[in-house]
Order: C-alpha cells, then structure tokens, then sequence
C-alpha cells in the first residue's frame, strides 16, 4: 500500500501538523542540520496532498526535553488538536522523537485511532486505529525508551567511574585551578586570589562566626575574587555572606576531592504530573568523598573543626543549647538549660530603662491555680557573678599565654588586611601597564581603536591611583608595633584576668566567646524556699563544677503612700484624672516610683481593684464655696486664692460646721476661703480647693 493511499479525502480536508523537536538548548545549537531536515517535512506534507495553507509548525519545543517530567506547550497543543478532530496528519523525523515515555505516546495514540488521524515520519505512514501499524507504532515507543535509558547508562557509567578515581574535570571553586595531569588540582598562581581566600580561613580561626568575618571584610574594604562558570576571568567584587559560607563549608579548599553531592529524584505533584527536582545530600551520602586528594588551604581537621563551630553557631533546635553569640548582655546566652525540664533558657530583661539588667526563664510553663506559671524563671546577676568567677579561676594560670596571643593577634589582625591591599595595588598596577601596551601597540591613524583604549587606559590609571590612595590611607593608620616596656604592661595585665574582663574596651559578645571557649552548658535550677540556685557548669571535655548561689531576698513591693491613697478616694467623687493630679502636685505628693502624678497614673490608682472610691464624678449642679469662683477670669487670676492662695494639706482638709439652717446634715468648709458646702455639692473653684 502506497503512502498516498493511506491519506483519504477527510484527512485533506483537516490540517497536516509538522513537530520538529530538540531535546536541549545544546543540542539546538549544535545539531542545526537535524533541525532543518525536521522543517523540511513541510514539503513531504504539500507531497502527500495538503496545501501549503493547511500545514502548521509546532516548534515551541525545541530545546525541551521530551522525558515526561517538563511541560511541554507544543506537544500540549498537538494533543489537543487532534483531540478536536482538526489533525488529519501528524509528521515527524522520528515517532519516538514526539514523545520519550510511553505514558505521553500511547495517550497520543489512542486519541489519533479515535480521531481517524494519521501519523507519519522518515520510514512511512501509520494508522493507530490499525492492529497492525499500532503494534509498531507501539514497538518503535518502546525502543525509543529504552534506547534513551541505555544512552544515559553508558554516559553516567563512565562519569562515575572516572570520578571516584578523582580524574574527573568537574567545575572547581576559585582558589583552586585544574593541572595538567589527570585529576590534578592545585592551587591559584594569583597570590592576591589565594590570599583572598586563605584570609577567609584565618579570620574564620580567630573570629569563630562566618557573619563576622564577613562583616570583616566589608569593613577593611577586602574584597572577594568571584568567577562567575568556569573558564572565565576573575572579578573582584564586595564579598556576601553567602560567599563566605560557601568557602568554609566546601570540603574541596581542605584538599578533598567530591562528586555526587545531589540527587535528582522523581515525584508526582499535586496535579498528579511526574516531576522532577534536585535534592542536597548529606556528606555520608556523597557517592565519592577523596581527601588528601590535592594541596587545600586547610587540612581535614581544621575542616571539620570548622563545619562543627558553624553548626553549633545556627539557631539551635528546640531543648538543645547553641547558637552564635549575640550582642546582648546576658552571658549565659544560649549555653543556659533548665534543670528542671531540659530545655534550653530564654532570655529577657528587666528593670527600669537604661538600668536593664538580663534574666532567665524556662519556655515550659505549667498551669497553676487556672493560670500559666513558669517552669522556671530567675534573674541573671548573682548567677553571672558566680560562673564568671569559676571561669577566672579556671584561666588564672593561662593568662600570661592568652596576653601574649591578644599582643600577636592585635598586630596581624592589620596586616592581614595590608596584605589583601598591597596586592590589589598590584593588580591595579598591571592592568594600567597591560592597557598602556595596547594602546600604543595601536597604530596612530586608526583612532577610533586608539580612542577606546585610551579611556580603558585613563581607567585603569584611575583605579590604580584610588588603590594605591586606600593603601597609604591605611598603612597610616596601622597600629604601631607594641614597645618591650607595653609588652611587658600587657603580661602583667594578662595576670590579672579580671582587669581585662571588666575593661570598657572588652564587649558583650567577646566576654561571650570566650566563656564558651571552656564552657559549654550552664544547667540552672531554683529553690525559692530555701532562697538557693544550683548551677552545674560543664566544661569543654566533660568536666562538673556545681556552683550554690544565694538568691537576694525579696524586697517588698513598691507602694503608693496610704494617705495619698485615701485623699485620691476621697476627690474621685468629684473630680476627673487630671485634676486630681493637679491637686496632688501642687500638694508636692510624689508616686511610688517619685514620679509627678499624671492622669495616667491616677487613673491606674483608680482601677485597682482595692480602690474604694468612685471613678465617676457626680452629676448634680455645683455651687461656689469660694470668693474667687465668683470673680471674672482676669481678676480671678490675682485674687489670693487662686492656684497658690487654696493649697490645703490633708490635715486641714476636713473641718465639720454646725449644720446651716438648723440642719443636722454634715458640712465641711474650704481650708482657706472658710465656704462651707453640704455634700455632695461640689465646689466650683474644684482646681484650686482640695474638695
């Protein structure tokens, strides 16, 4: 049977759809004779009887794999084509090119036998809806799956095999470059490259935090050489934090040769579509791990040193103490665990502002009297006081040493950061020389090249000169290089650790790590009757040291003065907040804290739940009990009452007179204008009388 006999009249009157496809970008660049024969198909389309109108390219996958795991627009497109009946004619270079797994060939399948469509490529035509022609359409899906498998077999066999010799050239971090030989690894000629990097490790030694030496390095302006893929030239940038995490974490700068640090693993989404996705291994999972397999910048030691300095410096999880030194003044932060529980002690503080002094508090809490109540919660000072003594004690016999370090360490924290800059300098000064050859390698007539080189030129001279400015900048502000006599100052300063301790210059977080260094948890527990704490220090090593701490006594709660009390009871049947505070200080009465009265305040009094007194003024009309309430403002203001002249103490406050009228009623007067009032009438002068 010819071609043309399998292409009836209802299949030419739909549509003829051509589906060129390459399975990667690479491929698209590279294989340009496949992807041209793939839109030659047009013409075999007009051949079998289609017109050109008729015929329609779906190219959106070209550079898609067709494996089952991506979406692919084209192919969603053709399905739905021939789903609506409009395909008469699907043409491809290859069948099993359509379509890389079973699941997407047999859908396209079943659909083309109902629709009545017909599938063709190099080596002829095809009905589904034919036995015979779906078995080979069949045949030719599954050797298309199965070829694609034993290409990837063959391809990943030889990769892992060279790989676990270490021969295989994969991309290798900057500070390191690829040798001549096979799997040959060596270190970066560029000294201001490898001094970049091994000024990371060392800062890493001394400041123990991967966020510190960064913030290092952006303060003495190091910066950090950055190759964006392999192969390309070195750019030196303002180094990130993440730049510095990646160095320290990779054991390829200890001399350690890696492969298989992912996995890529298969899954269905929610749509029920199989995916694909990468997934990080640990380094127990790493399918090869060579160390010693090239010179690095530090040994196998000092890295896992380091990988356990950077775990310990995360957030620790729940119950388990850690996490990096922080900036606060609590110094048992993060190492304090509850005795009581195990978990790990919160940190607060308390006092007044400015005076704030830390504590501590278990994050269980039990329920007590239908009420949360802490697990445990003390304050921090005596608790302080004791372990820092225990560590002093501890280090008494090494203070000398640790002088003599802090003497080392002061003069080459500096010229670690000349070093990074004397070599910029260098670099600096070999690009301006490198561009001045080529600028004058240039013939003079061709000056639209001399004109570019020249400002590349004018650049270079630029940069030179604002590295060689920074580098003389801060060559003079290096410290100068300590005298035996300061020498022998600071070994007797080292004997004495406790000076050094409590010096303004020692911060927070340097008391912090080195309280780590010797311990590394600080349990604490609490007897509130016998006024007692237990702390229990374990040091680095395994050592216990059981400190009992006395908890001051509990002093008594701070109270407003009884009388003031009872004079607030008394006015707040007639007065609002702010005036009964107004009364008060002109009074010279003081709250429990010495503070002037304010609304505020006396409205806190008021709401007590002890409080007796109202906390409603009295609706009924006023009447005047003084001679100034009846005055007009401006001679009110001079009358001697007002404000100063009717200040009355609480002794004076009270005066019972004879009722008026032959009344039995009981009166009081005004301490100084003598106007008596039955109650509860209310004086009208109520800002200057106290009633």
């Amino acid at each position: 049977m010819s071609e043309s006999s399998k292409v009836t009249a209802s299949q030419l009157r739909r549509q003829a759809f051509i589906y060129p496809r390459q399975s990667s970008q690479a491929q698209l660049e590279r294989n340009v004779e496949s992807t041209a024969r793939q839109y030659a198909l047009v013409e075999r389309a007009i051949a079998l009887g289609f017109t050109r109108e008729q015929v329609v390219v779906i190219d959106d996958d070209l550079g898609i794999t067709g494996d089952g795991t991506v979406d692919r627009e084209g192919f969603a497109r053709l399905v739905s084509e021939v789903a609506l009946g409009h395909a008469g004619l699907v043409l491809g270079l290859e069948c099993s090119r359509v379509a890389r797994n079973n699941s997407d060939w047999y859908r396209l399948l079943d659909l083309c036998g109902v629709t009545d469509t017909v599938i063709g490529d190099l080596d002829g035509l095809y009905h589904p809806g034919s036995f015979n022609d779906r078995l080979l359409l069949g045949l030719k899906g599954t050797i298309s799956e199965a070829e694609l498998h034993m290409i990837r077999q063959r391809l990943d066999g030889g990769i892992r095999n060279k790989a676990k010799r270490g021969e295989l050239r994969r991309g290798v971090p900057v500070g390191l470059v690829w040798g001549e030989g096979d799997g040959d690894v060596l270190l970066d000629p560029d000294e201001a490259v490898h001094g970049a990097i091994a000024t990371i490790f060392e800062r890493f030694a001394e400041l123990g935090s991967a966020r510190q030496v960064w913030l290092w390095m952006r303060r003495e302006g190091v910066q950090f050489p950055l190759r964006r893929f392999q192969g390309a030239e070195i750019t030196w940038v303002t180094p990130t934090y993440h730049q510095i995490h990646n160095v320290l974490s990779n054991p390829v700068y200890a001399g350690a040769y890696a492969f298989g640090k992912t996995r890529r693993e298969r899954y269905v989404d929610e749509q029920g579509r199989p995916r694909k996705r990468t997934r990080k291994l640990s380094r127990e999972e790493w399918e090869v791990l060579i160390w010693d397999h090239h010179p690095g910048f530090i040994d196998k030691a000092t890295f896992e040193r380091n990988q356990a300095q950077l775990a310990s410096n995360t957030r620790p999880r729940a119950h388990e103490p850690g996490g990096a030194v922080r900036e606060g003044q609590a110094l048992l932060q993060g190492i304090a665990v509850c005795g009581r529980c195990g978990r790990k002690l919160m940190v607060h503080y308390q006092g007044r502002r400015g005076h704030k002094s830390p504590a501590y508090h278990c994050p269980s809490s039990d329920l007590v009297e239908n009420r949360g109540s802490w697990c445990m919660r003390i304050g921090g000072g005596r608790i302080e006081q004791a372990v820092v003594s225990a560590l002093l004690a501890a280090l008494t016999p090494a203070g000398v040493k640790a002088a003599l370090r802090a003497a080392e360490l002061l003069e080459a924290d500096h010229d670690a950061a000349l070093a990074q800059w004397r070599l910029q300098v260098e670099r600096a000064r070999y690009q301006a020389e490198r561009a001045e050859r080529r600028y004058r390698q240039v013939e003079p007539e061709h000056r639209l090249v001399a004109r570019g080189l020249e400002r590349d030129w004018e650049k270079a001279l630029g940069q030179l000169a604002e590295a060689e400015a920074e580098l003389a900048l801060r060559e003079r502000e290096r410290p100068r290089t300590l005298t035996p006599e300061e020498r022998e100052q600071l070994l007797a300063l080292g004997s004495d650790l406790g000076r050094v301790w409590s010096a303004p210059t020692t911060t927070d977080r340097d008391r912090k790590q080195l309280l780590r260094c010797l311990i590394e948890e600080a349990i604490l527990d609490v007897n509130r009757a016998e006024r007692r704490a237990t702390v229990t220090l374990r040091w680095r090593g395994g050592a216990l040291t059981e400190l009992a701490v006395s908890l001051p006594k509990p002093q008594p709660a701070i109270r407003t003065n009884d009388d003031t009390i009872a004079l607030i009871e008394r006015l707040a049947c007639h007065y609002d907040d702010g005036r009964i505070a107004g009364i008060l200080n002109r009074q010279g009465r003081r709250s429990a804290t010495g503070e002037r009265f304010t609304k505020i305040i006396v409205g806190g009094l008021r709401r007590y739940p002890t409080f007796q007194g109202t906390s409603r003024p009295p609706s009924h009309p006023t009447v005047s009990c003084c001679p100034s309430a009846k005055l007009p403002m401006s001679s009110a203001s001079r009358h001697p009452h007002y404000f100063a002249g009717c200040r009355t103490d609480s002794s004076a406050a009270n005066r019972t007179l004879p009722a008026p009228h032959g009344g039995s009623a009981s009166t009081t007067s005004c301490a100084h204008c003598s106007s008596s009032k039955r109650r509860p009438v209310t004086c009208r002068c109520s800002t200057r009388c106290e009633y």
